[in-house]
C-alpha cells in the first residue's frame, strides 16, 4: 500500500477516534490543525487554504468550505458540493492537484465550517466532476461511493471498511447536518456552555433545545428559538414537566410539585419552580418572547 493511502486511512481513523471522544462530529479547528501523527511525522488536516496537502503527501488530503462563505461553494440536495477552485486559473497547483485526487479516486475529508473555529467533518468524500468552465469540482457528500473503473476496486474496497465506523454520524443530508450542528454551537455559545435553568456547565452534558419544534414550520434553527439545556432538563422542558413563561419564569408541573420522591426530584426539577430563567448576555440573544408563549401554552394544556 502506498504511503498516499496510507495517510488517507489514518486521517479517517483518527477521525473516527475523535469523533468518539467529543462525542459528535464537530471538531476545533485548533485539533484539526495539530493533526496526528503518522510515521513519526505530524500531520496536520487544515493549512490557511481551503485545499491543503501536507507535506508527507503529493496530493491534496482534505477541502475546507464555509457556507455562505466567498467562494461561493454551493450544494445539491444535500448530497454534493459544487467546490469552487482557488482563483481562477485552473492550473494553480492546488486545482490540478484536486484535479489528480479525481482522476486517481482518491478520497478526501471535507470540513464545513459550522461556527468560527468549529467544523463539521466529513469523510470520505470524492470528486465525481471538474468542470473548468464554471471553476468548480462536484463533490460527493453522502455516504454512497462512486463507480469508478477496476482500478480502484482496490481503493474502494479499503475505503468501505471504513464506511460502518462513521454511519452513525450520517443524517439524511448534509444540509440537515450542518444546520442542528450550527443551532448547536451557536446556542450554547450564546449562554456560555451552561444551561439556563441549572447552570451546569460541562458542554458535552448540554444540548441546544428547541423552543419550537423543528418539525413545525415556525422551529427554525436560530438562537431565539434555542435554550441551552442540560440534558435532563432538556427532556423536562420537551416533555412538559417543566415550563417557561413568555417572562422567563421557570414553572413546573403542578402533578411534579405533589410527588414525593428523591433529591434529584428535589433539587433537579421542583427546586426551579418560580425561579428565572439564565438569559444570554446579549439581549438579541434572548428567546423569543411569542416562541415562549406558544411552548407555555402546551405547557399549561399538558398540566
Amino acid at each position: 500500500m502506498d504511503i498516499d493511502i496510507q495517510v488517507r486511512l489514518a486521517a479517517f481513523n483518527w477521525l473516527s477516534e475523535q469523533v468518539n471522544l467529543h462525542g459528535e462530529d464537530v471538531l476545533p479547528r485548533k485539533l484539526l490543525e495539530q493533526g496526528f501523527e503518522f510515521q513519526g511525522k505530524r500531520i496536520p488536516l487544515v493549512g490557511p487554504q481551503g485545499i491543503f496537502k501536507p507535506h508527507v503527501l503529493d496530493l491534496p488530503l482534505t477541502i475546507t468550505t464555509i457556507p455562505e462563505g466567498s467562494y461561493d461553494d454551493k450544494y445539491e440536495e444535500g448530497k454534493f458540493l459544487f467546490y469552487r477552485y482557488r482563483g481562477v486559473d485552473p492550473n494553480h497547483n492546488d486545482n490540478v492537484g484536486l484535479r489528480k485526487v479525481f482522476d486517481l479516486a482518491r478520497p478526501l475529508v471535507c470540513f464545513l465550517r459550522v461556527v468560527p473555529g468549529k467544523y463539521l467533518a466529513i469523510w470520505p468524500v470524492y470528486i465525481i466532476g471538474d468542470d473548468q468552465s464554471s471553476l468548480t469540482f462536484k463533490v460527493t457528500l453522502d455516504d454512497s461511493l462512486p463507480s469508478f473503473e477496476s482500478s480502484s476496486v482496490s481503493m474502494t474496497h479499503q475505503i468501505s471498511e471504513l464506511s460502518d465506523a462513521r454511519h452513525a454520524y450520517l443524517t439524511a443530508t448534509v444540509k440537515v447536518r450542518l444546520q442542528q450542528r450550527s443551532f448547536r454551537e451557536k446556542v450554547l455559545d450564546a449562554y456560555k456552555s451552561q444551561c439556563s435553568f441549572c447552570r451546569l456547565k460541562h458542554r458535552e452534558l448540554l444540548d441546544a433545545a428547541h423552543i419550537i419544534p423543528d418539525n413545525f414550520p415556525e422551529g427554525e434553527p436560530i438562537i431565539t428559538n434555542g435554550i441551552a439545556l442540560c440534558k435532563l432538563h432538556h427532556s423536562a422542558y420537551d416533555s412538559f414537566i417543566l415550563g417557561v413563561t413568555p417572562d422567563y419564569i421557570i414553572h413546573v408541573r403542578e402533578d411534579v410539585l405533589e410527588e414525593e420522591d428523591g433529591p434529584m426530584l428535589q433539587y433537579g426539577l421542583k427546586g426551579l419552580h418560580r425561579t428565572k430563567l439564565i438569559l444570554p448576555n446579549s439581549k438579541n440573544n434572548w428567546p423569543s418572547q411569542d416562541s415562549l408563549a406558544w411552548k407555555y401554552d402546551r405547557f399549561t394544556r399538558v398540566g
